[in-house]
């Protein structure tokens, strides 16, 4: 683990959702303000809001790479085609590990229950849940493939 899993670990585990977790854990780098970094992944905890898509961690993998390497003039063809080859290197990476991206895949959930209240933050959640990993995975991966 390094410094930057061990903090998105830590904000996870004091209530942060996945994307959150990982966001806040690069502020130094994304500029933003962790109040800023909650707010704008609060919307993809829960693969987006609850939903179960694509896990919140590797969400905010993606808008770190978004903020440190993304392009910024409309109609930049060039610079789209290499940050979605980017984006596609790192949900790579994470697939290497996990094998999907999407929440529910991870999670082994048969079934989406479409309740938009989030899971109680209990002792047994931290033990059972394994978001804790996917949140580390995806700290190690921005450190060793965006920070260099």
């Amino acid at each position: 683990m390094s410094f930057y899993s061990d903090k998105a670990g830590e904000n996870f585990r004091n209530g942060c959702n996945c994307a959150q977790a990982v966001l806040c854990a690069f502020s130094e780098y994304t500029g933003l303000s962790i109040e800023e970094s909650m707010k704008l992944a609060s919307s993809f905890g829960g693969g987006m809001g609850r939903l179960r898509e694509v896990c919140g961690a590797v969400s905010a993998m993606f808008m770190i790479a978004g903020i440190l390497k993304g392009y910024s003039v409309a109609g930049d063809e060039l610079g789209k085609t290499r940050h979605y080859q980017l984006i596609q290197h790192l949900a790579s990476k994470f697939k290497d590990k996990h094998e999907t991206i999407i929440c529910r895949e991870l999670l082994s959930l048969q079934s989406v229950e479409d309740s938009p209240i989030p899971s109680a933050r209990t002792e047994q959640y931290y033990k059972e849940r394994p978001c804790e990993n996917f949140i580390c995975t995806a700290a190690e991966i921005i450190e060793s493939e965006l920070l260099n």
